[in-house]
């Protein structure tokens, strides 16, 4: 059975230093455009080369005729291509559920480093779920009408903005997330539901920093000390920024607490032991 092909978008550094290649991974319901509206332009001014992958099902690769196929393990193995096809050993970066995709990855791989933004809890996602649920009745409802039909309304956009943006997030802002929002597989669903049921193998040792927002309503703080705490990494709580900290009004200052960390933990470019092309967008 031949492999899926797995895009993975390519933004070069503006300027030559010996700062690592950073590879994103995006969270459930959008693919990786959204890291391209402001870390990856702004984190190549910095030196980096930056890669966003589409994992299956989503944006440009392949699957998007039957997202529901694929689980976290299907990620995980989308993510161990895109990193074969790198010249250089990259930092992994994910967030929400491309976090629990990098914890996967991690069972078999060991990169230089990782940074989980926003992640799912060690616990599984059926705690936020049902606390969400109970919050907002017609939460499921508004998601699937929004990732399958593209439906807006004012009830969707105040949904999003209180289960993934901080109360401040301008109605322009939330349609630029919502121009992103796609359907997500129910297969991968179900495994972060039931994560927590899962025999964690040993963790690699590498430098690992855990990234949450103040106002996460998904993932509140004390979700996001678990996940520090696990990794023994660690941890940076951003004031004044809720779920989607890539999209955030204050996405700046999570790009600065991601650098700054970097650089602390001695992060350096060092290539592979093979290298392959990248997809060019």
């Amino acid at each position: 059975m031949s492999a899926r092909k797995i895009h993975t978008i390519h933004r070069a550094a503006s300027k030559q230093t010996d700062a690592p290649d950073l590879l994103f991974v995006h969270g459930g319901y959008v693919d990786s455009r959204c890291w391209d509206i402001h870390f990856l332009p702004y984190l190549t001014t910095l030196g980096h080369n930056c890669h966003a992958i589409d994992l299956s099902g989503h944006g440009l690769s392949d699957g998007k005729d039957t997202p529901d196929r694929f689980g976290i393990d299907d990620y995980a193995a989308d993510l161990r291509q895109a990193v074969a096809r790198l010249p250089d050993e990259p930092v992994l970066i994910g967030h929400s559920m491309g976090c629990a995709v990098i914890e996967r990855f991690l069972e078999r791989d060991s990169p230089l480093a990782a940074v989980l933004m926003a992640p799912v809890p060690p616990t599984g996602t059926l705690g936020s779920v049902m606390r969400l649920a109970l919050r907002h009745p017609e939460m499921f409802s508004e998601i699937t009408r929004l990732s399958h039909q593209g439906t807006l309304s004012p009830t969707s956009l105040a949904l999003m903005r209180d289960i993934y943006f901080s109360p401040v997030t301008q109605p322009a802002e939330l349609l630029d997330f919502a121009h992103l929002i796609q359907p997500e597989s129910e297969r991968a669903i179900a495994d972060m539901l039931t994560i927590g049921l899962r025999y964690h193998r040993p963790q690699p040792e590498i430098p690992v920093l855990v990234i949450g927002g103040e106002q996460d309503s998904l993932f509140p703080p004390s979700t996001i000390s678990f996940t520090a705490l696990r990794w023994r990494a660690q941890h940076t709580r951003i004031p004044d920024c809720g779920h989607m900290l890539m999209l955030e009004h204050q996405w700046r200052a999570v790009a600065d607490a991601l650098s700054h960390w970097l650089e602390t933990a001695g992060c350096r470019r060092r290539p592979t032991a093979s290298s392959g092309s990248v997809v060019m967008v």
